[in-house]
């Protein structure tokens, strides 16, 4: 894991837009992280309707989730906020 990106153990469920959303620290600047529900969903193998049965997933596929966001925050893919997401 790279020293330089930290993920502070923060995350929220926006029911609105259907993603966890939750930061990443790199270098001092707070990125904003997304994951979609349908990306939990596929990684858990399981149908996910309720914001705490979602926040249930994420924290069992939180590795893989960080490995994978801190790829995309490595290759410079943010979004036009500014922010990774993995839909």
């Amino acid at each position: 894991m790279n020293q330089n990106i930290i993920f502070p153990d923060l995350q929220d469920w926006d029911d609105a837009s259907q993603q966890i959303i939750f930061p990443a620290q790199v270098m001092g600047a707070n990125i904003k992280c997304r994951v979609s529900l349908s990306r939990l969903t596929k990684l858990n193998g399981e149908e996910l309707t309720e914001g705490a049965q979602v926040l249930e997933a994420f924290e069992r596929s939180r590795f893989d989730i960080e490995d994978h966001i801190e790829e995309l925050i490595e290759q410079e893919k943010f979004d036009e906020d500014g922010g990774v997401s993995w839909c």
